[in-house]
């Protein structure tokens, strides 16, 4: 998960625990740590091969945008095939469309109430409690 927002970090993780969804989630405040992760100190995406993964991501973070990190992730041989799904405020229909072009596979607008937004991340928990993930090589 890159997150900067640790209100809204805190919300996601607890959201997706309730609903099931018990896989281990590494939180990231900005994008160089979870550059570094993602694709390893080297930047060849090789720390990657054999780690199934998924990437919640906000757009809007400290450091770099999320459209920087979808490209650099969906460019690399290693993490082209990591699930990246969108999570931010922006409801944009350009960023919207941009993200999907560089290969995105969901888009998701944070709402604004707490409530709804707390549904949201429950729904969204069932959703990943059912997905596939690629093994990355």
């Amino acid at each position: 998960m890159i997150e900067d927002d640790e209100g809204h970090a805190r919300l996601i993780e607890k959201n997706i625990r309730r609903a099931g969804v018990t896989n281990e989630i590494i939180s990231f405040r900005n994008g160089t740590s979870a550059i570094t992760y993602l694709l390893g100190a080297d930047g060849s995406g090789q720390a990657a091969v054999g780690r199934p993964s998924l990437v919640l991501l906000d757009l809007n973070l400290p450091d770099m945008t999320g459209i920087d990190i979808l490209a650099r992730l969906k460019a690399n041989e290693h993490t082209r095939r990591t699930p990246v799904i969108v999570l931010t405020t922006t409801d944009d229909v350009r960023e919207i469309q941009r993200c999907y072009d560089l290969g995105a596979n969901v888009y998701i607008t944070k709402p604004l109430n707490y409530e709804s937004f707390a549904n949201a991340i429950r729904q969204l928990g069932l959703f990943l409690s059912v997905m596939q993930i690629p093994e990355l090589d």
